[in-house]
């Protein structure tokens, strides 16, 4: 027992010290059967503050809930509650997922049972490519915080450069009309539908041009990323410019054919970011999964990552990023394994003929 201990239990203040202890452990305990007890993150238990990037006039969480293909309500409904016990604030969905409705339900929940405030969460969504006109983007972004059972976005993203008109018959795009667009975004800001604006799918040239007009800068871009597909020139190119990067399928897509499946389409030879030698090499040394480390190298290239499950164990997992580092040796290491253009796998072909449109942002000559 140490001089200062002694010293401690010696002074006049040890019994009323004592006396609050014994209240601290009765408060812990009943928290524990209480349901009603507001439940703090993960990250609050074990005193460790989120880690963030800046999205605008808001910090963003680094690592969310990505939500594609999550789409069965019972799953889902368990998945979510999972997800916010662990600790997980910033949740990215969009109206073309079909699972808003679900998103909405479980928040509200948490929100009406305080176990949440909603300035707790960063809730991201995503006008539809139908959507994706200077005229149609208050109706979508209506639509979606009504599902959402939310007054304000944290962040609304175009989802992909140009669009496609309403009609369900027949599949016709439209001329990227970026200004338009982007006008529209902004007056959703100042109408005060959602806090900050941003962008997927887009290529640096596409961006760059959004930036000499903007009022509003985009406050992210959310990309496909991964250890196959790293995209340096465009992160950089975003980080430049005060843009902050997201990346989606950070581990792959494992049930991409799944859904090519669904649609009926074929199924194609994908990249596995999860078998890859080098990742688990790496993963052996720290003890650590293939998973976090993919991960891990994301968030040291100071990008927002938002894996998706539905599984109790892989969701604590992927967010359990910040007790190790990968060395600068390591880094270099993951770095070789871009390939490029090669590894992408969501395309978006699985729309007829989208990659027609001089607006496609995914070329094989291209890196960004």
């Amino acid at each position: 027992m140490s001089i200062c201990h002694n010293a401690f239990l010696k002074s006049k203040n040890y019994k009323k010290n004592k006396k609050m202890l014994a209240f601290e452990m009765l408060v812990r305990h009943f928290s524990r059967l209480w349901p009603q007890v507001e439940r703090q993150s993960l990250s609050q238990k074990m005193g460790k503050p989120m880690r963030t990037i800046p999205c605008g006039r808001l910090q963003m969480p680094m690592v969310g809930l990505g939500t594609w293909q999550a789409n069965d309500p019972k799953e889902f409904e368990a998945a979510l509650n999972q997800a916010l016990d662990i600790g997980y604030r910033h949740i990215d969905t969009a109206a073309f997922y079909d699972n808003e409705h679900i998103i909405g339900k479980i928040i509200n929940q948490w929100i009406c049972s305080e176990k949440l405030k909603r300035d707790d969460l960063f809730i991201v969504t995503k006008l539809p490519i139908q959507g994706i006109h200077r005229d149609r983007v208050e109706k979508y972004l209506c639509q979606s915080l009504e599902k959402l059972c939310l007054d304000c976005l944290d962040l609304y993203l175009i989802h992909f450069p140009y669009g496609k008109t309403e009609s369900t018959k027949e599949v016709v795009y439209e001329k990227a009309d970026h200004k338009g667009i982007w006008q529209a975004m902004e007056k959703q800001v100042e109408a005060g539908r959602t806090k900050t604006i941003g962008i997927s799918n887009f290529s640096i040239s596409q961006i760059d041009n959004i930036l000499k007009f903007c009022k509003i800068k985009p406050a992210n871009l959310q990309i496909e990323n991964h250890v196959f597909l790293q995209q340096p020139e465009l992160v950089q190119f975003c980080h430049q410019n005060g843009i902050g990067v997201t990346a989606y399928s950070p581990l792959g897509s494992p049930h991409f054919n799944t859904f090519l499946k669904h649609l009926g389409l074929k199924e194609r030879n994908l990249v596995n970011v999860l078998t890859n030698p080098v990742v688990a090499e790496i993963a052996k040394k720290h003890c650590k999964s293939n998973a976090q480390v993919a991960l891990r190298f994301l968030i040291q290239r100071n990008l927002a990552v938002i894996p998706k499950s539905t599984t109790p164990e892989r969701l604590k997992s992927n967010f359990d990023l910040f007790d190790f580092c990968l060395s600068d040796q390591e880094m270099k290491k993951l770095e070789t394994l871009d390939i490029g253009e090669e590894a992408r796998i969501c395309d978006w072909k699985f729309f007829p003929k989208i990659e027609e449109h001089p607006a496609y942002p995914f070329r094989k000559n291209k890196k960004c």
